[in-house]
């Protein structure tokens, strides 16, 4: 399934805020990222304290992405079950993951868990980003897969994964771009649903 095409103003904010978000993520140094992973996974209690332990899908992160590997085996040390994604054509799924388990390369060159994996159905998703505000508007690469998948999950957490470097005043957002719950920096954790916030 394709997306609508955009409008041609939000079009172009995206795409802007695509170039200048990935030049920032770019500019952050090997030790703030290696340190961002680790205050990343400090964080895990306070996502244990929004919801019991249930199956927690998180990324193998690309292109300078926020990592959340860490925080993700934080979570399944406090009994939390581990998933990644799988791609399949236009189509993403989450398939069981744990620490030493053999991936397959997939599409775009990403590891991911072989077709034989057990799919699950998360009940807390660690959502990667380039951008994000504080109402949970979150901007990606623009192919959707996590919008449709988050839109088959309506009863999951969905946590972006960040730096603090990536909060803007506002992400551009189209009516099937999926919002965010929460997002997790090296920080601490913002919540963004409707009556949590300033």
């Amino acid at each position: 399934m394709t997306l609508p095409a955009p409008p041609p103003d939000i079009a172009a904010a995206k795409k802007a805020l695509r170039i200048a978000m990935k030049g920032v993520r770019a500019g952050l140094s090997a030790n703030i990222r290696a340190a961002a992973a680790q205050g990343l996974a400090a964080h895990a209690d306070a996502l244990c304290a929004e919801l019991p332990a249930g199956v927690a899908a998180a990324y193998l992160p690309i292109r300078g992405e926020a990592d959340p590997l860490p925080l993700l085996m934080a979570l399944v040390a406090r009994g939390w079950a581990g998933a990644l994604p799988r791609v399949e054509a236009e189509d993403m799924t989450f398939r069981r993951f744990a620490p030493g388990d053999a991936l397959e390369t997939g599409a775009f060159g990403l590891g991911q868990p072989g077709g034989g994996a057990p799919e699950v159905a998360p009940t807390l998703v660690l959502v990667p980003l380039l951008a994000f505000d504080a109402a949970g508007n979150r901007l990606g690469y623009g192919r959707g897969y996590y919008d449709r998948a988050l839109a088959r999950l309506p009863g999951a957490l969905a946590v972006g994964v960040a730096y603090g470097a990536q909060a803007v005043a506002r992400v551009p957002a189209e009516p099937h771009d999926r919002r965010l719950a929460m997002v997790v920096t090296e920080a601490g954790l913002i919540d963004c649903r409707p009556g949590f916030r300033d």
